[in-house]
């Protein structure tokens, strides 16, 4: 009978030691089971969650869905200026917003810069309570969504912090020059030929700057906004590239591509 239950302690001992489960280990007299043995005696998954550093445990590889946003997302890594025009839904503010986060992570820029002008979509929202983050973040508020789509709200809020981010009105670009940055200038058909002047002229070295905007979308009054006439202009120029996507590379509800080919 001893013998008989030292060979069992001994066997015992051995697959704990192992981190191996045996029927036996379910006994009445044993009352404590390890159910994993520690991480340096095993390889593989850990369910310890200090085994995964990351905050997000996965991350949307960046791939184009049309012909127009493969030209986009060539141009933004070859060029250091990109006009991208199109109508909404087209992907402009993603691709470009991603591209920024992709820059970032790589290392290749110190920060990312994204300005919107803060114009109201033919309606007026009054006085806004809070502080100018508070008035400014109804407008700001589809680069947040873009920004949250590639990276966790933790990780956005703590590059925010860093001032690695940065998210801007147009009205308060002017005077700066943006060196080793990402520029991405959001909606800029709402913003006139001197502003799209000042904006672009904020390009700094080592940076990229991408604008976007729909020219036949804008919410000023008619013949005010700059667009067009820049991304006229700007087409001559060698260096810089002018991207217009069409209705077909739409990526959003089918019915989207229909009603922009009729309103």
């Amino acid at each position: 009978m001893e013998a008989s239950m030292t060979k069992r302690a001994a066997t015992k001992r051995q697959t704990r030691e192992h981190g191996i489960l045996d029927s036996r280990d379910f006994m009445e007299e044993s009352k404590v089971r390890r159910l994993h043995a520690p991480h340096n005696e095993r390889s593989g998954w850990s369910p310890n969650p200090s085994n995964d550093d990351r905050d997000q445990a996965y991350l949307k590889t960046l791939k184009p869905k049309s012909e127009g946003q493969i030209e986009l997302m060539e141009a933004i890594d070859h060029h250091n200026l990109v006009m991208a025009l199109g109508p909404a839904g087209t992907g402009k503010t993603y691709l470009a917003v991603a591209k920024a986060v992709e820059a970032l992570e790589a290392g290749k820029i110190g920060r990312i810069v994204l300005s919107r002008p803060a114009v109201e979509a033919g309606e007026s929202i009054g006085f806004l309570p809070g502080d100018m983050e508070d008035k400014l973040a109804p407008y700001l508020r589809p680069l947040y969504d873009a920004l949250s789509d590639r990276l966790s709200m933790k990780r956005v809020k703590a590059l925010m912090a860093e001032g690695l981010i940065e998210i801007a009105p147009i009205g308060y670009m002017r005077g700066r020059t943006l060196n080793n940055a990402f520029i991405v200038v959001d909606e800029a058909q709402n913003c006139t030929y001197v502003q799209l002047k000042m904006l672009l002229t904020r390009l700094g070295w080592h940076s990229t700057m991408v604008v976007t905007g729909d020219p036949q979308q804008s919410d000023l009054l008619p013949g005010i906004s700059g667009l067009s006439d820049v991304s006229a202009r700007l087409e001559a120029v060698p260096d810089i590239a002018v991207v217009r996507l069409a209705e077909r590379d739409i990526v959003r509800h089918p019915l989207v591509a229909s009603m922009i080919g009729v309103l």
